[in-house]
This record gives structure tokens, sequence and C-alpha cells, in this order.
């Protein structure tokens, strides 16, 4: 994340109005238009603002961002622009080593724990498969609520919850396909190796507990007490598990989103 030389040179010759110029690194300029992906820009300084309200103005919610750089040196987010400053918006960079530069952002809280948008179900769903504390609520209000109280990540597919100020951590989901969504997660905080499965209620988040097939044999399908010997319930919907048909598939989806998940970190 070294200072770019060209930090310190006029970009611009005479002009009318007062101007502060941006430049975007790595996944956050998944939030901006094509023409101003990857290059810095100009935009008007208008109105006194922070730094934070601008770079939301321009479409980035303020959790995906991890560091600021004002003319060359760190910056918070309550800095008010001044005509002429050069800013550098960085992402969270897991293979970077940031050393001793004031960070924007922060890392969650450990272990990491998540409340999700109500059109996250499938991704909720598996996340709680791997072992994830994984909230869904139907809500925004409750979802920035519950993110902010409780320290969970929020994940959502809409920019907007994301830029409410009381969500300190937050991401937006690029993929649409539930699948490639659950890596991305994996992938984003680092949690390919820290799987738990089958240790949580897939429809309701509750951690399983083992029980005898004594205990909930009126509740099985016929015949599945004769092949199966360990169960587990949930005490919050009372749904009972057992190692049935979809296990090995399951087992499957984990594995291959483990590995992918590890082969993105090495690219």
């Amino acid at each position: 994340m070294g200072t770019d030389p060209l930090w310190s040179r006029p970009l611009w010759g005479r002009r009318d109005a007062p101007m502060v110029r941006f430049r975007f690194y790595g996944q956050l300029n998944d939030f901006l238009p094509w023409e101003l992906r990857h290059c810095r820009f100009a935009r008007p300084l208008g109105d006194p603002a922070s730094v934070k309200d601008r770079i939301e103005a321009l479409g980035v919610p303020h959790p995906e961002v991890d560091v600021v750089i004002v003319n060359g040196e760190p910056a918070d987010f309550t800095y008010r622009l001044q005509d002429g400053d050069e800013i550098a918006v960085y992402p969270v960079f897991h293979a970077v080593d940031v050393g001793g530069v004031p960070r924007v952002g922060a890392d969650p809280p450990q272990p990491v724990r998540f409340v999700l948008d109500i059109h996250l179900r499938k991704l909720a769903t598996l996340l709680r498969l791997a072992g994830f504390d994984a909230l869904l609520l139907s809500d925004d209000e409750q979802v920035a609520a519950v993110s902010a109280s409780q320290g969970r990540v929020a994940l959502t597919r809409d920019i907007g919850l994301l830029k409410r100020s009381i969500i300190r951590h937050g991401y937006w989901i690029r993929q649409t396909n539930p699948e490639l969504q659950f890596v991305e997660v994996l992938q984003r905080f680092d949690l390919a190796d820290r799987m738990d499965p089958f240790v949580r209620c897939m429809e309701c988040n509750t951690l399983l507990v083992p029980v005898a097939a004594d205990a909930v044999a009126e509740r099985l399908p016929p015949g599945t007490r004769e092949c199966f010997s360990e169960f587990h319930e949930c005490r919050g919907c009372g749904r009972i598990y057992w190692q049935g048909s979809h296990y090995e598939q399951l087992v499957r989806v984990l594995e291959r989103a483990r590995e992918h998940a590890r082969a993105r970190r090495r690219s």
C-alpha cells in the first residue's frame, strides 16, 4: 500500500470550482460505475463534508472500507474534505500487512457471527450447515440493530442497508448463486478451515443436542430408527437430525466450497 508519488503532483490546471480527487482499490470498485473503476477521478468539493459522507455518496458503504489515505497520510472517516485533496480508499486485504497504518475498518469479534437479510435465506442455511452462527431477519431495521448491538457481520445484497451509520461490520454479497455466495463469505472472512458442520439447526440456527432414539421414536419416519442410531434435536424448533440420504451430498457441498475458498485465497 505504498504512497503513489503522483499524490503530491498537481493533476489539473486552472479550474473554477474547488475539486477533490478519488481512487478506489480492490473490491471497492464493484460499487462504482464502469467509467470510474480502477482510475483516479475528480469531483467538485461542494458543501463541506466528511470523507465518509463523500465515499458513501459515490456508492461505497463504509463497512467495506478499511483504510483511507488523504494526501499521502492516513485519515479517519471524520476528516473534512478540502480543495485539492487526493483520497485513496482501500478495502480489507488479508494478504497485505498494513503494519501501523491506522484503519477506519475493524475486524469483527471472534468467532465471527452473522446476521443476514431475508433475501439470503439459502446462504444462511449453508452457513448454519457449516456450523456458523447466522441469524436471518426479515426487517432491515432489525438487521442493522442486531449487527450493531451483538457485533455481528451484516450480510446483504442491499447496499443501502450497509450505509446505515450504526453498522460497524458488514459485507455486500456480490454473487447471486447461494453456493458461490457461501464460498465468497468463507474467503472474505477466512473461514474455510473453521467449519464445524452439522452442529446447528439449518432452519432456526439453534445448536443441536444429542438425543436418545427412544425419546424421539414417535417423531421419526417409519424405519428410520432401525437404520440409524445417532440422532440430534433442535431445542429451538423441535426438528430431529440424523445422517440420512442427503448427508453425503451435504458433505460434498461443504468440501467443494472449502476447496474453492482456499483456491481463491491462493490466487
